[in-house]
């Protein structure tokens, strides 16, 4: 007598599921950013309901930076040690109740405490991208992930802008409920995240043989590696080099024209060219959409380049040379202009070059550092070019206030960004090393 064994059921997969995690990353993108633009657009009201002058709303803008560029750094070594999974579940969960209790606040210290918290949260997106990418997509494919990846960044603020604004005219100008609500969506998008995303691909059970040994094909950068019985290099090896600072004073000079206009271009807009909340909505997110824009076509031409030239370090280093010089050059003209059609025009150039070098910040990263030390460098450059947001709202916030201009402001942004394009074209990769140091 024969016994009828029951063949195994077939694994359930799905093909190029890969893409289905970068999306579950753009939805965490898109609220890191709406959530961060939430008070540039409450600030007016903040501002006339407290009678904060602007040196004390750039302070309290200001403070998110002081725990977020530490968090940035924090957060690529948890992605390192812990997996990006845990790290942004715990990420996106605690700014999503910090976003909440902005409606708790009451002062400024109150506001400033908020603040820090906050930023404490966000930080550890950004590398954490990075390296979830790193582990889903292979090297030949990297760029356009992260550009898709962080175009969400600034749609968020495109999207953001609008709802907050549709929220408070919803509201009666009551500035609380905008936060509660965003609050509520990012505890929902946590759990999201962690029901979706896995570690590496080889975890997922969805995830198809195929897809798997695509991912694992690395041929772009062989020289990244090595073998089994050999050290990776250290960590302080990487921070040492000329590459990684000059790399993270470019992407500083980036950062700080994006903190100074996500945080003061809508009360610019309101005292200079007397934009109200309705307007606000589209003058307000227009030129975000174009950074959107620009970050996934800055992906997707840097891979493309890559591809054609062979040299992954150069084409990326060049990309983000001259768009970030481009991107500084309109800046000053912004705060001339006479029109707020020609002020919201030139933003929107600015940041679409602005963001065509956004990417390449990242991928130049991932061209000339291990594996296994690319959370940590990544949050390393990413901390410093957070260091920005610590002084861009609140030297902006002085200069208007105390100097009355906006021109000075706009034009210490240009300067600085770049100052950061000129130390970038000068650099070169770091030599492959094969061991580590103490």
């Amino acid at each position: 007598m024969t016994k009828n064994v029951a063949a195994p059921a077939a694994r359930r997969t799905i093909t190029g599921f890969r893409w289905a995690v970068l999306g579950t990353n753009a939805s965490v993108l898109v609220l890191n950013y709406g959530d961060r633009a939430a008070i540039g657009v409450a600030a007016p009201l903040i501002i006339a309901e407290f009678g904060f002058s602007k040196g004390t709303m750039g302070l309290i803008l200001g403070a998110f930076a002081l725990t977020y560029a530490p968090a940035c750094f924090l957060g690529g070594w948890a992605s390192d040690r812990y997996g990006p999974r845990k790290t942004m579940t715990v990420a996106v969960a605690w700014w999503s109740l910090f976003t909440a209790a902005t409606a708790l606040c009451f002062n400024t210290a109150t506001f400033l405490l908020q603040r820090l918290m906050f930023g404490l949260g966000e930080g550890p997106q950004g590398a954490t991208t990075a390296r979830t990418m790193r582990n889903w997509f292979p090297q030949r494919e990297y760029a356009t992930a992260v550009g898709f990846s962080f175009a969400f960044n600034p749609l968020g603020a495109a999207i953001g802008i609008p709802v907050v604004s549709w929220l408070l005219l919803l509201f009666d100008n009551e500035w609380r409920w905008p936060f509660v609500v965003l609050g509520v969506v990012g505890l929902l998008v946590a759990l999201l995240w962690y029901g979706v995303v896995r570690d590496r691909p080889e975890q997922h059970p969805l995830v198809t043989d195929a897809e798997l040994r695509h991912i694992t094909s690395d041929a772009m950068a062989p020289e990244l590696e090595t073998d089994a019985d050999e050290a990776v290099p250290s960590l302080r090896s990487y921070l040492r080099h000329r590459s990684v600072w000059s790399n993270a004073l470019a992407f500083f000079g980036f950062s700080w024209i994006l903190f100074m206009f996500l945080s003061w271009y809508p009360v610019f807009l309101v005292e200079q060219h007397g934009v109200d909340l309705a307007d606000l909505a589209w003058a307000g997110s227009l030129p975000w959409i174009a950074g959107a824009v620009g970050t996934a076509l800055g992906g997707v031409l840097s891979d493309r380049l890559v591809r054609r030239t062979g040299a992954v370090f150069a084409t990326r280093k060049w990309i983000a040379v001259v768009c970030l010089g481009g991107a500084a050059l309109l800046v000053v003209p912004i705060a001339v202009v006479g029109s707020t059609a020609g002020a919201v025009a030139l933003l929107t150039v600015a940041l679409l070059l602005l963001y065509l070098s956004n990417v390449q910040f990242f991928a130049l990263v991932a061209a000339s550092v291990h594996t296994a030390r690319l959370g940590s460098v990544t949050g390393f450059v990413h901390f410093c070019a957070n260091c920005a947001a610590i002084v861009a709202p609140v030297l902006t916030g002085f200069l208007v206030q105390d100097l009355g201009s906006w021109v000075l402001a706009f034009g210490v942004a240009a300067g600085l960004a770049l100052l950061g394009a000129v130390a970038l074209a000068f650099a070169q990769p770091r030599p492959a090393v094969t061991s580590a140091s103490a």
